[in-house]
């Protein structure tokens, strides 16, 4: 690929944190970048691991483009760590139970599928990562341990083993601190991943010795060859000395872990890899998404409901500000990204969103029709099923199909799961008052004298100058009337463009019903 220095200077986040990892490569010399993603394989993929792969493939694209030089992303699962407790949504928790402390690639799957848990959760990562077709090369924590790819980084930790517990001893507790160490040995009998305090540490030997607290038995293991592994925040510096990891990405909770992490990696003889700080959810009400609490939204949820290109879009927007993760920002996002698709295929920008999400171009046609629009169409007519929607679209946009327009296609099938879901039970018409329904008789007559073939903005300056000849407060209060008592929610998109989607007969259906129910109340 043939290196674009102008990209450094487009003011997109992705831009910005690639010039970061130019600046690292130049001082090191390094020909080329390692970027990394971390995933703790004790549970299934979720929302997080999605934008975390998400953003972190968007700056590595963009270095690439940038640079020309190349880049991997290794998606890195901790297998080896100890289970700590039964998840709730396995079957033969009881089995489970008896293997807790053990690595989770040394404990039977409950499935049945694999030959351990942790080779069962590590295929459901990478099958959730391909199901999004990111590009990335998969690691084990097990493997590396055991192949020895961390073996002389392990040996560095034992020399520089006071150093290492230097910089962690003083965010510890008292009886935590009195027996800490970066190892973890395994123990030769149970298998049981060990927190013990190491009373010898012999690098020239490869040895740790150590006493199991429960028999009193004093013990030897090796350093390397997988015999033992590293806490949390040593075992993240040991795989960026060890690895020369030259991204990483991690949310808002872990910036004590990133700068601790970071000394200790330097300690080791390396350089802490560039790192960027995103945000975390927040529930619809402000508070922190709790996967005990059920008060997030799953990424299985959000697909059910539209395309992955807008959870992407979601994902792309402000990532250090924190956002509400819920059913309600969904149509918002699906219709932003295709707001930026359209002008991607216009003008093939660094600053839209789309760029980086279709790596720079596509020849998706998008949807003539906003995914609000079509939430509406659904409402109206109570849709059943998303063939209902195209008698509408076929005459609002003639000689559009779900063949040549696909996306559209797949939002009307998302936009009638959607409604039946969340706008249904929540439908209220209300009536209108005095004002308003001398206003809608006004539009009636308007509408029965407008040519058919009008198009949404010839009724949107209707509705306008309809709007204006009545004492409402402010022409929203008058929009606001139009969709209340009329479709039976609180907002949505311009009406003109749903008039001309809906039809101007139908339409006028619409307002002669309102009013009759009004008259009969």
């Amino acid at each position: 690929m043939n290196a674009d220095p102008s990209l450094r200077t487009v003011k997109a986040w992705p831009f910005e944190e690639a010039a970061k990892v130019e600046d690292r490569l130049k001082a090191s010399g390094k020909g080329g970048a390692l970027f990394e993603t971390g995933y703790g394989p004790s549970g299934l993929p979720h929302i997080g691991t999605f934008g975390e792969v998400a953003r972190t493939t968007w700056v590595r694209r963009a270095f690439e483009r940038m640079t020309g030089l190349p880049a991997r992303l290794i998606a890195f699962s901790d297998d080896m760590d100890g289970l700590r407790k039964v998840p709730d949504n396995v079957p033969n928790r009881e089995m489970l139970a008896g293997y807790l402390g053990r690595p989770l690639t040394a404990i039977p799957d409950p499935f049945g599928t694999h030959d351990s848990f942790g080779e069962h959760n590590n295929a459901r990562l990478q099958a959730f990562l391909d199901t999004f077709g990111f590009d990335y090369e998969f690691a084990s924590s097990t493997d590396y341990y055991r192949s020895g790819r961390f073996d002389a980084a392990l040996l560095r930790m034992a020399e520089r083993h006071e150093e290492v517990r230097g910089v962690i001893l003083p965010t510890l507790g008292p009886d935590r601190r009195a027996t800490y160490s970066p190892f973890l040995p395994i123990h030769p009998e149970t298998g049981i991943v060990m927190q013990v305090p190491m009373e010898e540490v012999r690098p020239a030997e490869d040895l740790l010795v150590w006493t199991d607290p429960d028999t009193g038995k004093r013990h030897g293991t090796r350093i390397t060859g997988g015999h033992c592994k590293a806490q949390w925040k040593a075992d993240w510096a040991l795989r960026w000395y060890a690895l020369g990891v030259d991204y990483e990405m991690s949310g808002k909770d872990l910036i004590d872990s990133v700068r601790l992490s970071g000394q200790i990696c330097r300690i080791l003889g390396g350089q802490p890899p560039a790192g960027f700080t995103y945000e975390l959810f927040l529930d619809e009400h402000g508070g922190k998404i709790s996967k005990s609490k059920g008060n997030g939204l799953t990424i299985d949820e959000w697909l059910r409901y539209a395309p992955p290109e807008s959870l992407a879009q979601f994902m792309y927007g402000q990532p250090q500000r924190a956002k509400r993760l819920f059913f309600d920002v969904i149509p918002r996002a699906v219709d932003d990204y295709l707001t930026n698709l359209e002008k991607l295929k216009a003008a093939p920008e660094g600053t839209n969103p789309a760029w980086h999400i279709h790596n720079g171009s596509s020849n998706d046609p998008g949807s003539p029709i906003a995914f609000a629009m079509l939430l509406n169409l659904a409402s109206v007519v109570n849709a059943e099923g998303p063939e209902i929607l195209w008698g509408f679209i076929g005459r609002y946009a003639p000689g559009v199909t779900a063949e040549s327009h696909p996306m559209l296609a797949r939002l009307a099938g998302y936009a009638v799961a959607y409604y039946r879901d969340f706008v249904a039970p929540q439908k209220r018409h209300r009536a209108p008052s005095a004002v308003e329904r001398g206003a809608l008789e006004d539009l009636l007559a308007a509408l029965r004298a407008l040519p058919a073939e009008s198009d949404a903005e010839a009724i949107q300056t209707l509705l306008y100058e309809v709007g204006k000849r009545h004492e409402f407060a402010n022409l929203r209060d008058w929009f606001s009337c139009l969709y209340q008592v009329l479709l039976g929610q609180q907002e949505g998109p311009r009406f003109g463009g749903f008039v001309a989607l809906y039809g101007i007969p139908g339409t006028i259906g619409l307002i002669e019903s309102a009013l009759a129910r009004e008259a009969t109340a």
